[in-house]
């Protein structure tokens, strides 16, 4: 009824406003996921992200709350942002929540400025790998391994046995490379802004505040106050979402539930949970 009115009424007197897509990109970065917990992926954005940029706005706004993750899958959302904001000519503002570290904070230089609460956390330009041992462990039990190979390095890393100094070296190696690409993409988006200190890019993580004298954003602020100030008061902000209801969630309409599957798909959704709670913990959150 609403828009039906607005078209009847003489453009001279329609309330003139600007809406402004936002894009909420919040977790843990990984591939798969689940429908008990969906992961941040470019397979679960993409449609949100086209479907923001297909908007006519002079801006598209992205959220970031992320404690990083899969640095392909940081890089793969990363990239789409920024190939559609060229080929759409969109302005892109990034807003930092409680996080934008490591994954997190790769998607976020996807913004043409990256706007952060004072009290969010910044950074970590840095890749981790981690893992458990139980060498000892199985020896306590009584357990033996077993493990045939075709290839010698088919076994590198495993945790039933102990490290081999070269498996280690080859980790670090991979670790550096992958460290480049994330310090060259740094870089190539935030240029000269970014002030020369040691630190920058050794995974340390800092406060919004400190974050902005680093160059590593652009401002302090939220969302709706810096699309207001920019836009004017009467802007709007129009969060971009894909219907997940309960019931098309399960497919209970015209399918029948697996209960396999069900518990299958709990027990992953347990799994993914874990592995991002420990991702939070690093940062204290």
């Amino acid at each position: 009824m609403k828009a039906l009115l607005n078209r009847l009424t003489p453009a001279r007197w329609r309330k003139r406003t600007v809406t402004i897509p936002v894009l909420r990109l919040h977790g843990a970065i990984m591939s798969g996921g689940s429908q008990f917990r969906p992961a941040l992926n470019l397979a679960s954005t993409a449609g949100l992200i086209e479907k923001a940029f297909a908007i006519d706005a002079p801006a598209v706004a992205v959220s970031v709350n992320s404690p990083g993750g899969s640095p392909v899958q940081a890089r793969l959302i990363y990239k789409r942002i920024r190939d559609l904001a060229e080929e759409k000519n969109r302005l892109v503002l990034v807003f930092t929540e409680d996080l934008a570290a490591s994954g997190g904070y790769m998607i976020a230089v996807a913004g043409d400025e990256i706007i952060a609460d004072p009290s969010s956390i910044v950074g970590s330009i840095g890749v981790v790998s981690a893992s458990f041992g139980f060498v000892d462990a199985i020896k306590k039990i009584g357990v033996e391994r077993r493990v045939h190979t075709a290839g010698k390095n088919k076994a590198v890393l495993d945790p039933f046995r102990p490290e081999r100094p070269e498996d280690v070296e080859h980790l670090k190696q991979l670790q550096t490379e992958v460290h480049q690409t994330f310090i060259d993409l740094v870089k190539s988006r935030r240029g000269s802004r970014l002030k020369d200190d040691p630190d920058l890019f050794t995974g340390m993580f800092w406060s919004g505040k400190s974050a902005m004298d680093l160059g590593l954003v652009d401002a302090l602020g939220d969302m709706r106050s810096t699309i207001k100030a920019r836009y004017g008061e009467k802007a709007e902000l129009k969060l971009i979402t894909q219907p997940r209801g309960f019931f098309s969630r399960f497919k209970l309409f015209g399918s029948r539930i697996n209960p396999a599957e069900m518990f299958a798909g709990a027990a992953d959704g347990l799994m993914t949970a874990a592995e991002e709670r420990a991702l939070w913990s690093r940062f204290g959150l």
